[in-house]
């Protein structure tokens, strides 16, 4: 079981470089960055865990920008976004910045991705967020078919376009590993994609049952990546590690410089007790 981390990169904390770098020395595998284009002045959507929508969703860095930078600064280190959010997205656009990225780093990209929760930064997009489900699965089918045919075309009712030329194509094949978020009611999507899951929950004991319903839907051999957001302790990560997940990212505040390497040493802290 490796470990990364998932942060948002944001105008007033660590660079996307120094971070990458930091990670390296440090032993972790994996960056994912968070995505969010806008906050609306006058949102309603009530934020998922309660409260005030952080103040880090306002500054964060387009993370295909941010990756880039990381890819460059580092060696080995798995670059991913976590999540895109694919339904505020041109299909056509983002099917290059993603094999680009693919190329930029030498095959070290993972492509998670979302349906989105903040109704009107989607509306904004011009999207109905009531659609935004369907929305997701045209613009995805849409990409696959850029990073998998020469001469791509796709014909749906939110996505339309005639056959197109669209280099590069991804250096891994078919294309970047493709990752889903959320919860069970996106486990028939992972089915159909074929894609693993991205998983968010504060503990090993909550991500359990879900596991077993995931794979009764999509699969004994669904890759999972999993986001911890509760408490790093060296018992919870033996925990996630007794699950058999591929990966977990570990969640990195968004801070100044200096206290992201400290929280980044206490991290790693914990995942020695286990290794």
């Amino acid at each position: 079981m490796g470990f990364g981390v998932l942060t948002f990169v944001t105008d007033e904390g660590i660079g996307p470089v120094e971070l990458a770098r930091a990670l390296e020395e440090r032993g972790f595998e994996s960056l994912y960055l968070a995505e969010h284009s806008h906050i609306p002045v006058d949102a309603k959507t009530p934020y998922p865990s309660g409260g005030p929508i952080p103040h880090k969703y306002y500054r964060t860095l387009d993370p295909f920008v941010a990756l880039t930078a990381a890819a460059v600064a580092s060696r080995d280190l798995l670059l991913g976004t976590g999540i895109a959010l694919v339904v505020q997205r041109d299909p056509i656009q983002t099917a290059k910045e993603v094999a680009s990225l693919d190329a930029v780093s030498q095959g070290r990209f993972r492509f998670g991705v979302g349906v989105g929760w903040l109704r009107e930064e989607i509306a904004d997009h011009g999207v109905d967020p009531s659609m935004r489900g369907r929305v997701v699965d045209e613009r995805l089918d849409a990409m696959i078919q850029i990073w998998t045919q020469e001469k791509a075309e796709y014909h749906g009712k939110f996505v339309d376009f005639d056959p197109i030329y669209s280099w590069p194509k991804p250096i891994q094949h078919p294309y970047p590993p493709l990752y889903l978020g959320g919860g069970p009611v996106g486990f028939k999507r992972i089915a159909r994609l074929n894609a693993g899951w991205l998983s968010m929950t504060q503990s090993a004991k909550e991500l359990a049952p879900q596991i077993d319903q995931l794979r009764e839907v999509a699969g004994q051999d669904v890759p999972i990546v999993h986001f911890h957001g509760g408490e790093p302790s060296a018992k919870e990560l033996t925990g996630c590690r007794d699950l058999g997940l591929e990966h977990v990212l570990l969640d990195l505040p968004t801070a100044s410089r200096d206290e992201t390497l400290r929280h980044l040493d206490e991290l790693r802290a914990e995942v020695a007790k286990i290794a």
